[in-house]
């Protein structure tokens, strides 16, 4: 790709779409490009780790505010113990969520992590969850979706343009382009993830 930050980006859409006049519209469109990326993409690259804590008695913890997708969540005891997700349902039904003790299932609630048993202590969590990259602007000049899959932002930013342009014949064209994008780069990050063959070369 030709564009490595914001700026070069706006003006590689506004060539793609051969209008002079969509300067105030172009910022929109990649904003919405990048909320359905955010919507259909996992990649490693998206990954975060973050450690917070419980509070006694309280069987609540809010989401990190970039939160997308949980990876894996576990809880810092003697040995390490993993804390299982349940559906909202399944964890009224099934949790201890009237006890209190180190937590062992969890699921989330509008903004948090519902926890059962109920923490009986301060408890230190270790989250691996998928975050939702700072959107860009004229103060954030790049992002993990223009780092890592230029392509897949572009398209969809011309998709999301066509609300507005209307009836431009080169949308399907677009939108086959990014469908088969998400599904090439899907397959392989997990490829590369689950692979059991790694092999470090030396000179």
């Amino acid at each position: 790709m030709a564009f490595t930050t914001y700026t070069e980006l706006k003006a590689s859409v506004a060539d793609y779409l051969a209008r002079t006049d969509l300067t105030t519209q172009i910022p929109d469109f990649i904003a919405l490009a990048e909320k359905r990326l955010k919507r259909d993409l996992r990649i490693r690259q998206m990954l975060k780790v973050v450690t917070t804590t419980t509070t006694a008695a309280d069987s609540t913890v809010g989401l990190p505010s970039d939160f997308l997708s949980m990876r894996d969540l576990h809880v810092s005891t003697n040995p390490v113990s993993s804390i299982e997700y349940l559906s909202p349902s399944n964890f009224y039904r099934n949790a201890r969520t009237t006890e209190s003790g180190v937590p062992t299932k969890y699921t989330v609630l509008a903004a948090e992590f519902q926890f059962a048993p109920i923490p009986d202590s301060t408890y230190t969590l270790n989250m691996l969850y998928y975050a939702a990259p700072p959107y860009l602007s004229s103060s954030v000049s790049s992002n993990v979706f223009l780092a890592n899959c230029q392509d897949l932002l572009l398209y969809a930013t011309l998709g999301e343009a066509e609300p507005y342009l209307m009836n431009d014949a080169r949308v399907q064209t677009w939108a086959a382009l990014y469908d088969r994008g998400v599904n090439s780069l899907t397959a392989a990050d997990d490829s590369s993830e689950y692979t059991g063959n790694l092999s470090i070369t030396t000179a």
